[in-house]
Order: structure tokens, then C-alpha cells, then sequence
């Protein structure tokens, strides 16, 4: 132990380097994926991993894993699975709220297990959005318990969530540097988590029935979120859901000018249609100019309406006779979209995406912070977590939304698209599973299976997969990865345990070791992502192990499963998606999140620590 414990120049680059890294996630002053590429290449250029292995990481088994998870949820989506699921679960709920948000998140935690949770979060917001405006539950009493559980599930499995996902590539890789005589640490089969899995989801289910709901229920009561109809919208953003025609007559001064320059005139409507001539456009772009005889459809209230029209000598109709297919409920209508942070339009303004010339979206309002933003909302740069108020045709926005910069809350009329493969989706989905199950093949292996079958069998297009993959995600995990590599072979993760296990009390027992790394993990991954946190920790918590007398694959799998036991901060990309749409404050996160982030932790190393006891008896 004594050499590992004499810090190299090697070790201060790499814990330099672990330094930067989480200075830089903390700051955000960089992107978090540029981050994880200026690591990759400082660790390359200094030689602290081989040049021939630098990009190991990107054909690595975790991120082929996540890649192949990312396109099969995308496959099930498709087939229209989640539109049944909420369907069923309305049909099986009875209307009795209890059962019906017990069934729902137990579900969504079952989903979670095979698939990336953040995609999970996504599927399941419009069910919630769907569920909220047909019974009393609303959205701040859904949202919130349906993330946990999505957390909690992604326990079941060892492709449920990224940090499970690298932790078999980080086993075999510390295996280099182990000590002789130490046996290999084995990679963990797919369904090795599934009781720890199933003691975490149970739990945040009793968390949610006898405590958190009713947390929930007490700060909400007076600001419960109706359904997501044109009084809802009144009453949260102050946008009337009536609208009205007006035409442009000779000795207005709005003729000649812009789309845009009207809209910022004094006391002017939400301007949501221009018809020109033949040229009909709802969502018209802001350099789109306005003539004699154009016809302007507005939204707003019938005497703002009444009032625009006469000061700007606009003749207002009596009824849509221009636009009345346009405005039709079941082709057009006003949304709610949430920004998740992987989102390309953050630090963008509405003008400079163009969204209306793009994508045919009006954006109408921002709710930031429990603040509603209308004034010159097209020149505010976005942020994650901002709710996003738009009108559109509904297709228009279904297309927008492929891109998955923006998640739609609500739940809109949009066609499944291929229905009458959903019989093939899980038949393919189902067999995977079982080969995952019974093979000895590698789980990356088997779930390209997996999405190999549902491309043959049209399922999903070439394209639609390659949409489906969050490259963000894969640069993020393929970038770190080597720093986790240099952690391990640098000697940094033996001389941070070694000092670390030094400074302890003479025998202190190793189950309050095992606790310490859990806490120590989550605030990790406050800061640095839950990726971030567990390449970080993994080597230092098998150094630690087996400095301490502990077991190093418990040891690991407990920082694997304490990185994602973030439920209190939107650095958790699963609860930064819930936090906008259900209005919550960081006071109910902290209130509701940060108890169920200790049971977490406790229930995480009990269950390790009975699962490998239980292993090691039957062995």
C-alpha cells in the first residue's frame, strides 16, 4: 500500500483533471458534453491512457447499451404502447385516486427498468397530463411520485439507468489494477439488481401512499392544476381561449408593416394567424407582411379585441370565416411543453430559433419559476426547466417535438403512427428480454437484437433511430469514461482511499463505510451528474473496499445505485422535467424529495448488503 500512497505527478493531473470537471458542472460555464470532450482529450494528449485507447469509450458495452435502450423506447412510442397504458389505466383506476396513482407509478418504475428514464419521464407526461385532466389527482400530486418511481425502477435492471449501465465496463477495467492474488471482480449479470430494484420501488410507493401524497396535498390544495382546457390557460397565464378575425382596411396603419412590428405595438392580441391573399398562414413568421385586406386572427379578450380593432381601424367579423378550419379544436390549439436539460434551444431566444417559420409554433408565454413571462416573450433565451406556452396545428407540433428539444405536457389529439405494429413491437421487445435472460451473450449485444428486429420489421425507420439517440448523453458517458480508466491507473483511487481509510476510527465497521460512500456519491452527483459521479467514485469506492475489508462489487454497485438518488435539484435530468409542468418549488423538492433520498440510501445498503450475503451463503 505504501507506493500507492505517494502522490505522482500522474495522480495530481488526474484528480486535477476530477477537479476541473466538477468545477465546470457546478459553474456550467462550459456544456456538460464539451466538458467530458476536453477531458477525453487532456487525458490522451498527456498519455495518462493510451492514444489507442482514448475512444474506447465510444464503442464501449455501456454506451452501445444506452444507444440500443434509447431506440427501442423510441420503437415502443411509435406503436402508440404509453396511449393504451393511460387508457388502461383510467379503464382498471375506477376513479378512486388512490389505486389509480399507485398504478401508475408502479408502472412507470416497471418501464424505467428497461428503458433510458428520462425517456421514461417523457412518455409518461402526457399520461399524467391525460390522467390529471379527467380525474381530481393533479399534476403537482402526479408528477413528482411517477419521477421517483422512475428513479427507484431503474434499479430492476442493469440497463435501467446509465450509472448501472457503466458499471460492469468499470468492474472489468479495475480488474488491471488489482492486487495479485485478488480474484477478478465479475461483470453483474442483467437481472443481478432486481430485489434491490423491487425493495426501492416498493418503497418510494408506501413513501408516496401514507406520507408524500399528503405533503403534496397539503401545499397544493389552494393552487391544484386543473385540466389543461382554455380556463386553465386563462387562469395561469392570463391567455383567453377566444378568437376572432380582424381585417385590414385601407386607413389602418398596420399596413405594410411586419407580423412582428404589429405584435409589439400597445395592447396588441396574441397574433396567431395572417391571411394575405391566397396565403393563409396560423403561426405566420414575424417578417410576414400585412396589406390591405389581410386577415389578422387574434387571441385575446372580446373588448381588447374590440378595442385593437378600433384604434387601428381593423374591422372586427362576427364569426371565423377565414380561419374557422384553422382553429379548429381538433387541429389546432394551444400546449404546454417543458425544456429537459439536454434541450437545444437553451440559452436560445424564440426569434433566433424562428420558431414560427420553422416549425409553424407560436410561442405565447413562459412560466419560469412559478413567474408567467409575455411581455417580448420572443426575445427571452430559454432554460432548462421552462415551461413553454405554444399554439399550433397539432402536427406541426408533433413533428417539432420529434427532435425532443421540448417535452409537450399535453396531452393533444395526434395520430399513433404505426398502431398496427404495436403486436410486433412487444413481441420483439418480449424476446429480447428472454435473450437477455437466457443467453450468456453481452446485454449490449442483445439489445442491438433488439433493434435490429424492429427496424426489419418497420417499427421504426433508419432515420427515426438516429433521432432517437440523444448524442449529448452518449459524448457525456464516452468522454468521462476514460477519466474513470485513469482513476484506477493512475493510482489517484488507492491513494484517496488509502488516506481516506487512515483518518477512520480503528474498526469502524463496514456498513457505516458503505453509508458514508452512498452520501458521499449523491452529493456527487448534485454536482457533477449522476454519469460524472459514478466514473469518479467507482475506483476510489473498490479501493476503498478492499483497503477496509469490504467487498469491492458491493461496494461499486451501492455508488451505482446512490448516483441516481438525486430527487431533491434539477440536476437530476428525470426531476428536472417534472419541476416546470407541476409548479413546484424548491421548497416541496427538499420537503417531499429529501426524506425519500435518505430512505434511498439506507434501503440501498441494506439491500446490497443482504443480497451478497444472500449470494455468498448460496455459493
Amino acid at each position: 500500500m505504501e507506493n500507492a500512497l505517494t502522490l505522482t505527478n500522474d495522480m495530481k493531473l488526474v484528480l486535477g483533471l476530477v477537479g476541473f470537471t466538477m468545477a465546470m458542472f457546478l459553474f456550467q460555464r462550459i456544456r456538460a458534453d464539451l466538458v467530458a470532450l476536453v477531458v477525453l482529450v487532456v487525458l490522451g494528449v498527456t498519455g495518462l491512457i493510451a492514444p489507442e485507447e482514448i475512444f474506447g469509450g465510444f464503442s464501449g458495452n455501456a454506451v452501445m447499451s444506452i444507444i440500443a435502450t434509447m431506440i427501442l423506447g423510441a420503437g415502443l412510442d411509435r406503436t402508440g404502447a404509453l396511449n393504451r397504458l393511460a387508457t388502461w389505466l383510467l379503464r382498471r383506476g375506477h376513479g378512486v385516486e388512490q389505486r389509480l396513482l399507485l398504478m401508475t407509478t408502479a408502472i412507470a418504475g416497471l418501464n424505467s427498468s428497461f428503458m433510458q428514464n428520462p425517456s421514461v419521464m417523457a412518455l409518461f407526461m402526457p399520461v399524467a397530463s391525460r390522467l390529471s385532466s379527467r380525474t381530481s389527482l393533479s399534476l403537482q400530486r402526479l408528477l413528482l411520485p411517477i419521477a421517483a418511481a422512475i428513479v427507484m425502477g431503474g434499479a430492476l435492471t442493469m440497463v435501467g439507468n446509465s450509472p448501472l449501465i457503466l458499471l460492469n465496463d468499470l468492474l472489468v477495467s479495475a480488474n488491471n489494477n488489482l492486487p495479485s492474488g485478488m480474484a477478478t471482480l465479475e461483470p453483474l449479470r442483467m437481472f443481478a439488481p432486481l430485489p434491490i430494484g423491487v425493495a426501492l420501488l416498493i418503497a418510494s410507493l408506501l413513501y408516496f401512499r401514507y406520507y408524500g401524497d399528503k405533503k403534496l396535498k397539503e401545499e397544493t390544495e389552494t393552487n391544484v392544476t386543473p385540466a389543461r382546457t382554455e380556463s386553465y390557460f386563462a387562469n395561469t397565464y392570463g391567455i383567453e381561449g377566444d378568437v376572432f378575425e380582424l381585417i385590414v382596411t385601407a386607413e389602418s396603419p398596420l399596413v405594410g408593416m411586419s407580423l412582428g412590428e404589429a405584435e409589439a405595438m400597445h395592447d396588441a392580441p396574441l397574433m396567431l394567424a395572417l391571411q394575405t391573399g391566397n396565403d393563409t398562414r396560423l403561426a405566420p413568421p414575424a417578417d410576414m407582411r400585412i396589406w390591405v385586406g389581410s386577415v389578422l386572427g387574434v387571441m385575446g379578450p372580446r373588448q381588447q379585441v374590440a378595442d385593437f380593432g378600433q384604434n387601428h381601424f381593423l374591422r372586427l367579423s362576427s364569426r371565423l370565416r377565414h380561419f374557422g378550419d384553422l382553429f379548429n379544436p381538433s387541429r389546432a390549439g394551444i400546449s404546454e411543453a417543458v425544456i429537459p436539460p439536454t434541450s437545444k434551444l437553451i440559452g436560445k431566444t424564440a426569434a433566433e430559433l424562428r420558431l414560427r417559420k420553422q416549425s409553424g409554433i407560436s410561442l405565447l408565454a413562459i412560466n419560469r419559476d412559478k413567474k408567467v413571462l409575455r411581455e417580448d416573450v420572443r426575445k427571452i433565451p430559454l432554460r432548462a426547466g421552462d415551461m413553454l406556452v405554444f399554439h399550433s396545428i397539432w402536427q406541426d407540433l408533433h413533428l417539432a417535438a420529434e427532435s425532443r428539444d421540448f417535452v409537450v405536457v399535453t396531452d393533444y389529439p395526434k395520430g399513433e403512427q404505426r398502431p398496427h405494429k404495436f403486436k410486433i413491437a412487444m413481441t420483439i421487445f418480449a424476446l429480447t428480454i428472454i435473450i437477455a435472460l437466457t443467453s450468456k451473450l453481452p446485454v449490449s449485444l442483445t439489445l442491438m437484437t433488439g433493434v435490429a428486429g424492429m427496424l426489419l420489421t418497420g417499427v421504426l425507420r433508419m432515420d427515426e433511430a438516429y433521432a432517437a439517440i440523444n448524442w449529448k448523453t452518449v459524448f457525456l458517458m464516452a468522454g468521462l469514461i476514460p477519466l474513470g480508466w485513469a482513476m484506477d491507473s493512475s493510482g489517484a483511487a488507492a491513494w484517496v482511499a488509502g488516506h481516506t481509510v487512515e483518518r477512520l476510527p480503528e474498526g469502524m465497521p463496514v456498513w457505516l463505510i458503505e453509508i458514508a460512500v452512498a452520501l458521499l456519491t449523491t452529493l456527487f452527483s448534485l454536482v457533477i451528474s449522476h454519469v460524472g459521479a459514478t466514473i469518479v467514485m467507482v475506483p476510489m469506492a473498490i479501493n476503498l473496499a478492499l483497503a477496509a475489508g469490504g467487498n469491492p462489487t458491493a461496494f461499486a454497485l451501492i455508488v451505482a445505485l446512490s448516483a441516481s438518488n438525486n430527487l431533491m435539484t434539477a440536476s437530476n435530468p428525470v426531476i428536472s422535467m417534472v419541476t416546470g409542468p407541476a409548479n413546484y418549488t424548491s421548497r416541496q423538492m427538499w420537503r417531499v424529495g429529501g426524506p425519500l433520498s435518505l430512505i434511498y440510501t439506507v434501503v440501498v445498503v441494506l439491500a446490497v448488503n443482504a443480497l451478497f450475503w444472500w449470494n455468498g451463503r448460496a455459493a
